[in-house]
């Protein structure tokens, strides 16, 4: 990691949180413009288009960092024909035990925190137009190609330096699982403490899990991007309910 600034592992690791309240802040602004009250929080109903702009914005920021160590970012999501036997096992089987640690929290914690595991639903998911939702097919075509390949990908490995102790390494795998899990309190931004406690817990098991594989046997993280596509295509589906 000779070439890598400093600097850089670090702002990677914020900048989805900021590329997410930023996206909600363009929104609301846009919102106020035309006249809405109460812009900010009715922006909270666009959220989907949030991480679209934060994904490709993400890509841009990934090409950018890993040319400037002389690397091709797309290489981080290549699959390993020397090991795709052996990553598929460790996939499948790493599966059993992530998939229920990505869909059990939020109901588990809705209930816990609120009563009812509808309130929180009802908050995040809200009414929007067709048009909306057809376009919202961007978030989970993109997500993929961003959000584990920014923490995992790059900024794990980069955060701190294994070269005198293990330690570090470890440590860059928790700091980067938490700040995986907690920028979801900004998709969207709603300020009310039971909300952002339910939003930055529901997915840090899978993040803390997710990032400890991938730690362990990095060549998983192209198989991690593809299961994480297939996640935010369910998470779509919440709205053909409401």
């Amino acid at each position: 990691m000779a070439n890598t600034k400093p600097a850089l592992p670090w702002l990677m690791l914020i900048s989805r949180s900021v590329l997410f309240i930023s996206a909600q802040a363009l929104i609301a602004i846009f919102l106020y413009l035309n006249g809405t009250n109460e812009a900010w929080a009715e922006s909270a109903r666009w959220w989907i288009f949030f991480p679209i702009l934060a994904n490709l914005a993400s890509i841009a920021l990934l090409v950018l960092v890993f040319r400037i160590e002389g690397k091709r970012f797309f290489d981080i999501l290549r699959f390993s024909g020397e090991t795709v036997k052996t990553d598929l096992i460790w996939f499948f089987g790493s599966s059993l035990i992530g998939l229920p640690l990505a869909a059990a929290p939020m109901n588990f914690l809705g209930t816990a925190i609120f009563g009812d595991p509808m309130i929180p639903i009802n908050m995040l998911f809200r009414s929007i137009p067709s048009w909306a939702l057809i376009l919202g097919i961007l978030f989970p075509l993109t997500i993929g190609l961003a959000e584990l390949p920014t923490y995992f990908g790059y900024v794990m490995p980069r955060l701190f330096s294994e070269k005198a102790s293990p330690a570090p390494g470890w440590l860059g795998f928790l700091v980067a699982a938490l700040f995986l899990g907690l920028q979801h309190c900004f998709l969207p931004f709603i300020a009310d403490g039971n909300y952002l406690l339910w939003r930055g817990l529901m997915y840090l098991p899978f993040a803390l899990y997710a990032g400890l594989m991938i730690k362990l046997r990095p060549s998983l993280l192209p198989y991690f991007a593809v299961v994480h596509t297939l996640m935010d295509f369910s998470a779509l589906s919440v709205y053909l309910m409401i």
